[in-house]
């Protein structure tokens, strides 16, 4: 397992990604920070900062807890297909999140 470490508004979040996947969930998270400046709608998501990668992680402070990369994936799918886009195509970039969603539910099934 590898860690991600990220901040938003709300502070740290710890995503937990298989190895073999990190790279892609680090890749597709700046596509869509990349990306969501050409939205149209005037409430546009907000994506957290990709802070670190590690690969052990010890958290102390039990305010925070470890997402689990499926879950987070699976969270930001939803986040992504409720926008009411009319303008920009959000097909290629739901496209790219949901196809790692399909392989890490294929991971988990394993």
């Amino acid at each position: 397992m590898r860690y991600l470490l990220l901040q938003d508004e709300s502070g740290l979040q710890f995503v937990a990604m298989p190895e073999s996947h990190m790279y892609q969930l680090i890749a597709l998270l700046k596509r869509l920070d990349k990306e969501i400046g050409k939205l149209t709608i005037p409430d546009r998501p907000k994506l957290p900062d990709v802070l670190a990668e590690c690969s052990d992680l010890e958290i102390l402070d039990t305010a925070h807890r470890v997402t689990e990369g499926l879950d987070y994936v699976s969270q930001l799918e939803q986040r992504f297909a409720a926008l009411k886009e009319s303008e920009y195509p959000l097909i290629s970039l739901l496209t790219e999140i949901r196809a790692l969603q399909a392989q890490l539910e294929y991971l988990n099934e394993e």
